[in-house]
């Protein structure tokens, strides 16, 4: 496997970057959406990003539309609607895609580790994936609130 912090991502904003500047030890990455069942995760997430940044976990929230068009929005409705409805800090990432041909290298190599169904395709918006310091990488289903990962 890569090493997925180096790997080039987008920011919301338009520029580009990757985890490693995003200067955590361990990432929290999951594929969001605005019109979803578990949008209201983002409030777990921020809480979360409040709660261990100062131990060096980042949340990263890379937008994606694949699953029942539940985030048709530009990169700006997406950022305005992530801070006023939730408070979002933590870094927000363009607007990807996550399954299929053009799915982004990120998601390419964290997809290596299949679901606790043995998938390796992304079933649903809000899937988690932990990425350790030492580079490993853990999967959490959407299902999962964000206060019940191992962080």
């Amino acid at each position: 496997m890569a090493d997925l912090r180096d790997i080039e991502i987008e920011t919301i904003e338009g520029d580009k970057t990757t985890l490693r500047n995003l200067n955590g030890s361990t990432y929290l990455i999951i594929n969001v959406a605005s019109a979803c069942g578990f949008t209201s995760q983002y409030k777990g997430l921020q809480a979360l990003y409040e709660a261990k940044k100062s131990e060096g976990l980042v949340v990263v929230g890379f937008p994606c539309n694949q699953f029942g068009g539940q985030e048709p929005g530009t990169h700006q409705e997406i950022a305005s609607f992530c801070e006023a409805k939730y408070g979002v800090t933590f870094p927000m990432m363009a607007k990807i895609e996550v399954n299929g041909d053009n799915k982004h290298p990120l998601f390419a190599e964290l997809c290596k580790v299949p679901d606790h169904e043995g998938r390796e395709a992304i079933k649903w918006n809000f899937n988690k994936f932990i990425v350790r310091e030492d580079g490993s990488v853990e999967r959490y289903s959407h299902r999962t609130a964000p206060s019940d990962l191992p962080l």
